[in-house]
């Protein structure tokens, strides 16, 4: 076995069974996750709810308090975006992608910086400071939770955040250990790219259909 196959399964050692096949599994619904998203497709919060359900508790194990937050709320703003996404406009069309509106970027700056303080005093009231990626958890934090709801409100900037969070959190999560996340978000980034190439095109038209 070659010495970068010893490495990734070095990571997992000591980690218990049943948190491996988790990840796996959230991985696997993650990855489908941001691919329906960008079909444009409603399975993208079933999938998804399965996957930040099962991430919420792995996170709360490693201690990754921002990132458990963001799955949680991942699991929330999927319910809401469900509701929106199906919700239709006239008798045959649902809600269509769109850009932000000038109201929307002050609500996505406010959600930002409201993150960011809302996540420093959870990490400063459980005394959590214990290594220089709560920083970068927070920040990564706040961006996904931008992009969530922009997401959930069908707008095409969302992927923007997908992107910047997504190459943020590749080497925070190989450096915590999670090789298989930090691959998932490797992939994430490629997929959010080709997600708002795909998005661009369907702008400002209303969908007949879900499933895509």
């Amino acid at each position: 076995m070659s010495p970068i196959f010893d490495w990734f399964f070095a990571q997992y050692q000591e980690v218990p069974t049943h948190l491996v096949v988790l990840e796996v599994i959230a991985v696997i619904f993650g990855f489908l996750s941001v691919w329906y998203a960008k079909q444009d497709n409603i399975l993208v919060y079933p999938t998804g709810i399965i996957s930040t359900a099962i991430f919420v508790y792995i996170l709360a194990v490693y201690s990754l308090l921002g990132d458990m937050m963001i799955n949680a709320y991942y699991f929330a703003m999927s319910i809401y975006g469900w509701y929106i996404w199906t919700r239709k406009v006239d008798n045959t069309h649902y809600t269509p992608i769109t850009k932000t509106t000038k109201k929307e970027h002050k609500t996505s700056l406010f959600i930002f910086i409201a993150t960011i303080i809302f996540v420093f005093a959870v990490y400063q009231f459980s005394d959590n400071w214990n290594s220089w990626t709560a920083y970068v958890d927070i920040v990564t934090t706040a961006i996904f939770f931008v992009g969530m709801w922009l997401m959930a409100k069908k707008k095409l900037e969302n992927w923007i955040y997908w992107i910047v969070g997504d190459l943020i959190s590749v080497p925070l999560y190989l450096y915590k250990g999670l090789v298989f996340s930090s691959f998932q978000y490797l992939l994430f980034t490629v997929v959010a790219i080709y997600g708002y190439r795909a998005w661009q095109k369907s702008l400002n038209k209303p969908e007949k259909s879900l499933l895509n």
